[in-house]
């Protein structure tokens, strides 16, 4: 009886050394596109983009070697929304802030490892209110939609990888609390995504 307890003691504190070695926790910073296509209502509204470039913080935590749960904070500098109402232009520049969270499916295939990703995301669209922006009462606008991906990461060393992904973003399109500028309408945002993972 001694030998069988003294035998499954070694082999909790093998699982646990091994456990404790284990990289099980990831941080990534990666650069980052937002790229919003054109949408036009039923009505009389139609909207434009320009590209909007910024910053993506991604953390995954592993439950199994091809599982892991994420969560990403993003940000982007500024691009010009553009709202055409028949006969008005109206532009509103604006920074948008991405918060998300996914379900991460690896898989392994030596330093090569492809991935997909979907989850739940809310964007919050920030007007900048300068010259460029052409209507005084945009107001902040936070919208829930979904977020899904795909890339893949390349092990460079055990703690650094690159990693490279094609993200969606699926959300109602902005009208910044005026009735005027309402397309009623959703679209898929592309977010190309490229960066760097440490693991810990």
């Amino acid at each position: 009886m001694k030998k069988i307890a003294l035998i499954a003691l070694l082999l909790v504190v093998c699982v646990a050394a091994g456990r404790a070695q284990e990289s099980r926790q990831d941080i990534s910073l990666s650069g980052t596109a937002l790229i919003e296509p054109f949408k036009a209502s039923s009505t009389t509204v139609q909207v434009n983009s320009t590209p909007a470039y910024g910053g993506l913080l991604s953390y995954r935590f592993m439950l199994t070697p091809s599982n892991a749960l994420e969560a990403n904070y993003g940000i982007t500098y500024q691009n010009s929304i553009g709202f055409y109402v028949n006969p008005n232009h109206y532009k509103v520049l604006t920074r948008t802030q991405e918060i998300s969270a996914a379900f991460v499916r690896s898989f392994v295939f030596k330093n090569f490892n492809p991935f997909v990703e979907a989850g739940p995301s809310a964007l919050i669209f920030l007007p900048i209110r300068n010259s460029g922006t052409t209507i005084v009462d945009a107001k902040q606008q936070t919208t829930v939609g979904a977020m899904y991906g795909a890339g893949f990461a390349y092990e460079i060393s055990p703690s650094f990888d690159i990693r490279m992904e094609y993200r969606g973003l699926v959300t109602k399109v902005p009208n910044f609390g005026l009735s005027q500028l309402s397309a009623n309408r959703w679209y898929n945002i592309s977010n190309p995504v490229v960066g760097v993972a440490y693991h810990f």
